[in-house]
Parts: C-alpha cells; structure tokens; sequence
C-alpha cells in the first residue's frame, strides 16, 4: 500500500493544528478529513473507512492528563481495529506514551512535531499495511539476560515490552552500569528490525575529526588516509536499529550535524555531494539526567525533542532490592563455571555486606566483586573477607547541605523512600502519600 492511497482523519480542538497538518499531508494522501469534535467520530466512521487517525491527547482544555486521547484511542479500536492511530501530545510523559500503546495506539509523538518525522512515521504504517503482523509474544533473546524480580525492574520489562514493537525513537537512563547497553539490545531484539543490524556507537568517546567519518563514512581520497570507500555506521544499520551510546557527551557542533541527518533521514559521507537514504530506528542512551541534559548551553533541545519520542530510565542497583540476590546467585554460578570451580554457598555476612553496599557501579560493580571473589576464595563458602569493592567507584550521595531546592529535597525524600522499601513502588507511593503514577512520573522526572 502507497501513502498516496490513504485516508487520514485528524482529530484535535485546535485549528492551527489542523490547518498546518492538513497543509502538510493533502499533497502526500488520498483525503485528508479533519474533526474538532471527537463525539463525532462514530459518524465520521460510518461515512468512510480511515487508514489512519491521527489523534490530539487533550481535548477539553482544564486538565491536560491524556485521558480524554486515550478514550478517543479505545472508541476508535472498536469501531475499527485495524485503523492505525498516531497519539499527539505536547507532553513526553513515557507513562502515558506506555499506556497509549497498551490501548492499541501504533505510535507516540510528542508537539511540538517535526514534519519529516510524521510523514516518515506514516510512510512506516503504510508499508505495514497488509503485512501479516507476528504474533505478540513475551520478551525474548537478549531480555532474559536481564535479571530481576522487583517492582521497578518488572515495570521496565513492562514498558519494553510495549515499546519495542513500534519503531518510537528510544532515549535509555541511569546511572553507569545499570545495563543500558543490554535494554537497548533487547528493544532491537524484540521489534519488527530483529533480522536486519544492530549497531552500536559509544559517540561520546568520539573524537571530533572521527565523528563524521564513522558516523557517515568517507569515499577514497577524502583526506590522507583514506585509501578506499568506507560505510558509515548509518548507512550499516540502515534496515535496522542504531544505538548511540553516552549521547550526553557529544559536544553542540556535533548535536548540530546529527540532528541534520535525523531531519532529512540522509547522510552525505565525506568527500561526496550525493546523499544517501537511511532507514534506522534511534536508540540513545546516557547517564545524565534528563534535566541536565535539557540546559541548552549543554545540549539542544530540539534534538532532544528528536531523539525522545519516548524516554525509559533504569533504575539504580540500590533501588532494586531483592535482585541483588539473584544476581549474586546468577554472577557466582557463572564464574565458578568459567573458572572450572565447584559450587560456592555464601553466608550470611556475605550477603548482608552487599545488601549494605550502594553499588555506585551499580550491576557492573557487582559483577567484578563477584568475579574477584570466586577466583580469590580459598574455601567453597563464601564470606564477607572474600568480597571487595572497586575502589575506582565513589557513591554521589543526592544529599547536600547547600542545596535546599524543593526539587533536591523531594528527590532527595523519594530515593530514599523507594531504598528504605527496597524497589517496592506501591509501598513507596502509600508512604509518600501519593498515587504509583504520580511516583513513576516523579521517578523519570528525576530519572532515578
């Protein structure tokens, strides 16, 4: 099926919006149709057959939850299941952005939109279409190397089980060494590209004279060594999924450069003048918080706008309770086995030295401290004598004489609300007086 072969139907209280959308489509569909009142959707449905909606998330202008989207959301799905439906909202809530494609949504984008992105989103649905669509299944391939039973672990698994599928831009959170690089590798494995390339690139380890180059690629000739043509890791993931990692620490110039490239879906290799076409799903990831990342003197924030469709933080070590246990168990198994070691048992004081431990290397950290003790352990149980930390990790605590802020003090009071529960978010929430979606949107507020 052809984009132009299409009909649209685009809903939202706003007229300047559906005069610029419809602007920028009738040219690109068959019919453009465009509804201020969603109570007029059933008869709107009656009257034509809709290939796609797109659908405004607020309407009644008081309170700006969602709610009212993801109502419209489900009428339409009844009236008709196979009409894909595009979300619009001027707020990048993951929560809701979860929610929506747990209703059935077919993608999320966050006002105020990129015009290119939305036509390149419904060129996607389009070329699905007709397509038999694989039966939905639980995580699978690189997911179960993510271990953990806790609360704010599952709601991870819960939202990259419903972000996966689609192809929304990802932007990865948390600390260092909370298993990014794993989600990210997960979300490919689980998405409709899982058979075509996954490429990573730690961009923040790029210097700026490499930047282009492994990025775009060059042609023979281009500079002194370039002694023949070489691909850019977009032109290789092209198909597939390309992951950019520590994205946090290119500089402006760089930002600059990529946010081109994501705009017009093309890169120019060095030393050529003809573009070349790529088809890739984003990945980001960063240790950064998201507000720090949002100061424009650091990072600009249309390209956050571009690589934030959605937003998925990963909890620190600490705040994940009784997974620690497990991956104890996991890691020393694992070891043992690589090392040609019988069992190990651990006692008592072993665990409750890492249950003490704040695992500023969170995952990672543990992961050495546990390898380190299986080799050097003169016995077949393990104690408190055999574990060491990495002397090379520093826990930042979040509390600072000098930094009074409200937002410091309520984040500061959630951290450690949800250690003191060990990960349990409904206990956390009932202590702290407030609703599990009002914590989770604090959560990824604070990206904790």
């Amino acid at each position: 099926m052809r984009l132009k072969d299409i009909k649209i139907l685009i809903l939202d209280d706003d007229s300047d919006v559906l005069i610029a959308l419809r602007l920028l489509l009738k040219s690109k569909v068959k019919e453009v149709v465009v509804e201020k009142r969603p109570n007029n959707i059933m008869s709107l449905f009656e009257k034509n057959n809709f290939d796609i909606v797109i659908l405004d998330m607020n309407f009644n202008g008081l309170v700006n939850t969602g709610n009212e989207g993801i109502y419209w959301l489900k009428k339409i799905k009844q009236l008709s299941p196979a009409t894909d439906v595009i979300l619009i909202t001027a707020y990048g809530d993951i929560d809701l952005a979860v929610r929506s494609l747990k209703e059935g949504a077919s993608d999320f984008i966050v006002k105020p939109w990129e015009n290119e992105r939305l036509v390149q989103t419904l060129h996607e649905l389009t070329e699905k279409k007709g397509k038999k669509k694989p039966a939905r299944s639980s995580l699978k391939t690189e997911a179960r190397k993510i271990i953990g039973e806790s609360a704010v672990i599952k709601d991870v698994f819960f939202k990259l089980e419903k972000i996966a599928p689609t192809d929304a831009n990802v932007l990865i959170l948390g600390e260092n060494g909370t298993g990014k690089d794993l989600i990210a590798s997960a979300i490919h494995e689980n998405s409709l590209r899982k058979d075509k390339p996954f490429v990573k690139v730690d961009v923040g380890a790029l210097t700026a004279s490499l930047f282009e180059s492994e990025l775009f690629g060059y042609k023979k000739g281009a500079f002194t060594d370039a002694r023949e043509d070489r691909k850019g890791r977009f032109e290789i993931a092209s198909g597939g999924t390309l992951f950019l990692d520590e994205i946090g620490n290119i500089s402006l110039q760089q930002q600059a450069r990529l946010l081109t490239v994501l705009q017009n879906r093309q890169i120019t290799p060095l030393g050529s003048n003809e573009p070349i076409p790529v088809d890739i799903r984003l990945l980001c990831a960063t240790n950064l918080e998201l507000t720090v990342l949002a100061d424009e003197n650091r990072f600009r924030k249309d390209l956050i706008y571009r690589i934030n469709t959605v937003e998925l933080t990963i909890p620190p070590l600490r705040a994940r309770g009784g997974d620690i246990k497990l991956l104890t168990n996991h890691f020393i198994n694992m070891y043992a086995e690589k090392y040609f070691k019988d069992s190990f048992t651990v006692d008592v004081n072993f665990m409750e030295k890492l249950k003490d431990y704040k695992f500023p290397g969170n995952v990672r950290e543990l992961q050495y401290a546990l390898e380190r003790a299986v080799i050097m352990a003169e016995g077949q149980t393990l104690t408190a004598g055999d574990l060491m930390f990495s002397p090379i990790e520093k826990f930042q605590d979040t509390v600072c004489e000098n930094d009074l802020t409200l937002e410091t003090m309520e984040k500061n009071t959630i951290l450690k609300v949800v250690e003191k529960n060990n990960g349990n978010i409904s206990k956390s929430a009932k202590e702290l007086g407030i609703t599990r979606t009002a914590l989770y949107r604090r959560l990824n507020k604070y990206g904790l």
